[in-house]
């Protein structure tokens, strides 16, 4: 009976998943080709032989002889074409031909990151090439980096545009020309009230203050303090400025409908054309909750593929019941769970600070910046862990007859190769499962698997390289986080038993995040008080951990489910480092001129 239950389950549990995947990859089509947009993957040559990537949008009844208007949309650093689909979706929608492009290092476009002014230069003139696009009537909108890219893209083609929205971003930064009254021509500027980069972008600490900052009304050509929402200059005469100022942070503009809203008031108010479609009616959310369940699906996905798999004669040697725990309890428990929280925050701080030198910065095996730091900061924490748990073994632990095969980490006949590397296929054969999955949605749907700045994309053949690179340096941070988790912090009842399976893979959520999410606090709370961040000099650090809010608890939910079922940390803590230096390495910038 107990048997069947199991059956069940796991059936109705795949079946769920594949209704996620499948649902949510469809309803994310719909609503980015709602109302007969097509969208098309394209690839063009840029300056000096450089691959260009971007998603173009297609409104309906656009032709050579009946051309539309067009925007060019340009995502933010260590972001992709797809972090724009708001903003595509909405403008496209509105009749605008978009062109969603992949900066350069980024997504499919070549490496590395930042040449050719981002790709902003090489996107508007491809836009403007094609025979059904006004090449008289294109704007551009772009989103931090995005925004940079977006100016320099105005500078090189004074002519070639005729309104420009920065989103979260600003004029004189990284090789973006400094503005004027006169330039760029018909700006819009959405600058929320709480983004971390107010004083890298414009020169003040508190975002609000943005009103009375010289560089902005240099800009807006005004001595007095700017008023958000009043159009300043004329449209016609191409001086026209209004400032946006939505309440939120810097990463969540182009998930807001509010900013959008924005974005397409001032599409519709500096082009000619479109359909005139009122801002505030905006689909574009469904789109997200569409790739959201398709997320969601596919780490469900995993679960029964891997109870199945345990289930053939070749796997099924690696089902086993886990041993009693020997781990901490009482005080010595708490006292574990404070270190996991506070340690890792502290190396991630310092490792931050070397970010782009010496052995963090680009080079031919480990070619993403941000990567290699989240590398480094995984093996330091990795390190240290691995020596705190064999001292709390061998002065503690040991004397009450704790072995190896009570951690997870070996069997009762001692380590067995052979079952390890199973325990690798096995996790090989699961995630290679989740990527074929991802590749039919982005074959039948156009859409990845993604939510908010969190995404897992298909890799290129460049990124799996740069994917194998990495990928070893995971696999020890996953396998000694296993031997904490499963071996050291391990919880169990009063009764010595183990927890449900649910309960104890939220314990081991809030393990992982806990000091994640204090050190968040620590950053917004004052910033939401209208204060400055304590700490400007790691916003972006700050954001990079958001996607590790997302990363942790899908680790947390896979380590804990396949502890459970094979009684041993490897399946689990090889699927947690295929997946999350798949998803990294596919979504992080290319910085090493490959």
């Amino acid at each position: 009976m107990g048997s069947t239950l199991k059956t069940n389950s796991t059936r109705y549990l795949l079946i769920l998943a594949l209704v996620l995947i499948l649902g949510g990859g469809f309803l994310a089509h719909k609503i980015q080709t709602s109302g007969g947009i097509q969208i098309r993957d394209v690839r063009f040559t840029g300056s000096g032989g450089k691959q260009m990537s971007a998603l173009l949008y297609i409104p309906p009844n656009v032709s050579g002889t009946s051309r539309a208007p067009g925007i060019v949309a340009i995502h933010g650093y260590i972001n992709s074409r797809e972090t724009q689909d708001g903003f595509a979706i909405e403008f496209a929608r509105r009749g605008y031909v978009v062109l969603a492009v992949d900066q350069t290092g980024h997504g499919y476009s070549d490496p590395p990151a930042m040449a050719n002014g981002f790709g902003g230069p090489d996107a508007l003139n491809y836009l403007r090439s094609l025979d059904f696009v006004d090449p008289d009537n294109v704007a551009l909108e772009g989103h931090s980096m995005g925004g940079w890219a977006s100016v320099i893209a105005a500078a090189k083609n004074p002519q070639g545009y005729k309104s420009i929205l920065l989103a979260s971003s600003s004029t004189g930064s990284a090789g973006a020309p400094q503005g004027t009254a006169a330039f760029p021509r018909n700006l819009g500027l959405i600058f929320s009230t709480y983004d971390e980069f107010s004083a890298l972008m414009w020169g003040v600490p508190i975002p609000v203050n943005i009103v009375s900052a010289p560089k902005a009304k240099k800009v807006f050509n005004t001595e007095e303090n700017i008023v958000p929402g009043q159009l300043y200059g004329s449209i016609e005469e191409g001086t026209a400025r209004r400032l946006f100022q939505p309440r939120m942070i810097h990463p969540w503009v182009h998930f807001s409908s509010e900013a959008i809203g924005y974005a397409v008031d001032w599409m519709q108010a500096t082009l000619k054309g479109g359909n005139g479609l009122p801002s505030s009616d905006q689909i574009w959310i469904w789109k997200e909750i569409g790739t959201l369940s398709a997320l969601i699906g596919m780490v469900l996905l995993l679960l029964p593929l891997g109870a199945y798999l345990l289930r053939t004669p070749f796997f099924k040697d690696l089902e086993e019941n886990a041993a009693p725990a020997k781990s901490m309890r009482g005080l010595g428990w708490w006292i574990g769970a404070l270190i996991m929280a506070a340690m890792p925050v502290a190396i991630y701080m310092q490792v931050w600070k070397y970010q782009g030198r010496g052995i963090l910065k680009a080079n031919f095996i480990w070619g993403q910046q941000i990567t290699s730091v989240i590398m480094v900061w995984a093996l330091v924490t990795a390190a240290i862990s691995m020596m705190l748990f064999f001292l709390w073994h061998g002065l503690i632990n040991r004397r009450s007859g704790a072995v190896m095969s009570d951690y997870g980490l070996a069997w009762k006949g001692g380590a067995s190769w052979i079952k390890i590397a199973k325990s690798l296929l096995m996790a090989a054969v699961i995630i290679g499962t989740a990527y074929l999955s991802l590749v039919f949605s982005d074959w039948a749907f156009k859409t990845d698997y993604r939510f908010r700045v969190f995404a897992i994309k298909p890799m290129s053949r460049l990124q799996f390289g740069i994917f194998l690179g990495y990928l070893i340096p995971f696999m020890f941070y996953f396998l000694v986080l296993g031997a904490v988790l499963h071996g050291q912090m391990r919880k169990t009842r009063a009764d010595e038993q183990p927890p449900a399976l649910w309960r104890e893979m939220g314990i081991n959520i809030v393990l992982l995040l806990a000091g994640l999410i204090g050190f968040l606090l620590y950053q917004y709370v004052p910033l939401f008080m209208g204060r400055p961040m304590p700490r400007p000099d790691l916003n972006l650090a700050a954001i990079v951990l958001f996607q590790f809010v997302v990363i942790f608890i899908i680790v947390g939910v896979v380590m804990t489910y396949f502890h459970r079922k094979t009684g041993h940390i490897y399946v689990g803590a090889f699927i947690s480092a295929l997946l999350v230096t798949w998803a990294l390495t596919a979504g992080q910038a290319i910085h090493y001129p490959y």
